[in-house]
């Protein structure tokens, strides 16, 4: 995945890329807002997949490149930043970021949260422009086995059978469900779900963990992985694409 950093210093940014690149991603670093703006414009190749933006920029501010950027982007933005007021953080997912976090910050948790936000933009709707999917055609949605997620209206049947679960219930499955087999690490789920980190909510993944697994009726959907994390068990054969609205 192309990822952009924009960070105006050059030890906090080698160091930083040196860790990204280790993890797979191709990073191109720009050292101001200016930079960084021509560095997303349209060219030959793919556009980036994530973009960290430090606020403290040398020509301009962070809000103000981030306003600019989804002018003329839809690439998820990552705000990385000291500034850790309330203010500062609403203001900048009004602006359009997709996620906002606070130096100093633990790296495996920028990692999750660059994961998470390119996840949320690989399944989000179509885009401003695109043309909107046919009435009556496939719903976004997977089938795994007996139990079937649908993304768009929110609902999870059984057999059928529609099961209510609460929004964060609903999105816990929705995340382990778009990725089958895949063991997921608590603190990763955390940060996607709850929008929080680790400390102090360990004991609310296990409850909603165990909440899925009564309302659904089936224990075995969701295993613990002990020491790391959770996964949703489910032959391959058994997900596939949800068929059509009856």
């Amino acid at each position: 995945m192309r990822l952009l950093l924009v960070e105006d210093d050059d030890h906090v940014a080698a160091a930083l890329s040196a860790v990204l690149s280790r993890h797979g991603f191709d990073v191109t670093h720009a050292r101001s807002g200016e930079e960084a703006l021509h560095a997303l414009l349209p060219g030959d190749q793919e556009p980036f997949g994530v973009v960290l933006l430090d606020l403290g920029l040398p020509d301009q501010d962070g809000f103000e490149v981030c306003g600019r950027i989804r002018k003329i982007s839809s690439s998820p933005v990552i705000m990385v930043t000291a500034r850790a007021d309330v203010r500062s953080r609403i203001h900048g997912l009004n602006l359009g970021a997709d996620d906002y976090v606070v130096k100093p910050y633990d790296t495996g948790e920028l990692l999750a949260r660059i994961h998470a936000v390119s996840r949320r933009r690989t399944s989000a709707p179509a885009a401003a422009g695109e043309p909107p999917a046919e009435e009556g055609g496939p719903r976004e949605g997977l089938r795994l086995g007996a139990v079937t997620v649908d993304l768009s209206t929110r609902q999870v049947c059984v057999d059928g059978a529609a099961v209510p679960l609460t929004r964060k219930e609903f999105d816990l499955l929705a995340l382990l469900a778009q990725r089958p087999g895949v063991v997921f690490r608590r603190e990763q789920i955390i940060s996607e779900v709850w929008r929080t980190s680790w400390e102090g909510t360990g004991r609310t993944l296990e409850v909603h963990i165990a909440s899925l697994r009564a309302k659904l009726g089936m224990p075995a959907l969701i295993e613990t992985v002990r020491g790391v994390g959770y996964r949703l068990v489910a032959p391959p054969a058994a997900v596939t694409p949800a068929g059509p609205a009856s």
